[in-house]
């Protein structure tokens, strides 16, 4: 109720103007159960995931987790980055608190794709860093936006978030497609010989809020 006894008016779930909200169901992890929803973006028939815990339509400062699909970590292990840990460590924060989302976007090697990506990585071995591989394959430094970001969240209802992230970009991404940002929760991870440079340059290069300590425990990541 409002402060005029009137109502309070929870909004509705809105269609997108490019998203289609496809299915969705329960989804058991070892993390605890979330809520899945598959939008099909009808642009390219990319399709993108939200993983949902408690209510967070109508809410104000809920956790949100943007999160780019990387299948060389998150499914083969690899210790080039640090994805796996950050989707891991997203999705224990969010059933911990009971309370968030985490938006899975399929923008594989920071939008450049699964085969460009590792064709960079190609060139990194040969010691390139990872921006100056993708220039040397003609790409931009990132290729990723966030407009769908904004739209999962306008169609489930998400008024702000409190964005955990240490990626400046994706904080305007947002800021900009019209989601307000009420703060920034920085996100976690453990650095290892084979991603230490690779973190190094994303803060040195890239301005991402990384505190890389060696021998830490944890460092905070993006």
């Amino acid at each position: 109720m409002s402060k005029d006894g009137t109502p309070k008016v929870v909004p509705a779930k809105k269609p997108g103007r490019f998203l289609v909200r496809y299915s969705e169901a329960d989804l058991p992890t070892a993390r605890g159960v979330f809520h899945a929803i598959v939008f099909r973006d009808r642009r390219d028939g990319a399709e993108h995931v939200a993983l949902v815990v408690g209510q967070v339509e109508g809410g104000e400062a809920v956790p949100v987790r943007i999160h780019s699909e990387c299948l060389t970590g998150e499914v083969f292990g690899s210790l080039k980055c640090d994805c796996r840990q950050q989707l891991e460590r997203a999705m224990e924060m969010m059933s911990q608190s009971q309370r968030g989302v985490i938006l899975y976007l399929r923008q594989e090697g920071r939008g450049i794709g699964l085969g460009n990506k590792i064709k960079a990585y190609a060139l990194q071995a040969k010691g390139m860093d990872t921006y100056e591989a993708n220039r040397e394959l003609g790409f931009p430094d990132d290729l990723r936006r966030y407009d769908v970001a904004a739209e999962m969240l306008r169609m489930l209802g998400v008024l702000s978030v409190d964005l955990v992230t240490n990626n400046p970009l994706k904080i305007a991404g947002l800021v900009d497609e019209g989601i307000p940002v009420h703060r920034r929760i920085p996100a976690r991870t453990n650095p290892n010989p084979h991603n230490a440079d690779y973190l190094k340059t994303k803060r040195e290069r890239s301005g991402h809020l990384i505190e890389i300590v060696q021998g830490d425990d944890e460092s905070k990541a993006s």
